[in-house]
């Protein structure tokens, strides 16, 4: 499966989850450009449904401000979203403290 250019829904063994376009991956990296930081979430079961169907709860989600690009390392789970799950999550507002 190549996920190159795709916008996918990325987990890592301590840095998190994020939604972003995957720009290269190499072994447990993986490059994000456009990445958002799925800190927590409400309205989805689990990653694979909020990569599927978003969020039903986008007030009860804390997604903090998009970054241009990151690096993650000890990438464990990859899962391409849907473009209905796309257009959810970046409904989400900017969560700031």
């Amino acid at each position: 499966m190549s996920i190159i250019g795709k916008t996918c829904i990325v987990r890592t063994y301590s840095a998190g989850v994020f939604l972003g376009t995957v720009a290269e991956r190499v072994g447990k990296e993986a490059t994000l450009t456009n990445a958002r930081r799925i800190w927590y979430w409400d309205g989805a079961a689990s990653l694979s449904q909020l990569a599927i169907e978003g969020t039903s709860k986008p007030g009860k989600c804390k997604f903090p401000a998009e970054v241009a690009e990151v690096l993650l390392t000890e990438v464990i789970e990859i899962i391409p979203a849907t473009e209905a799950a796309i257009v959810s999550i970046a409904a989400v507002p900017e969560w700031r403290e």
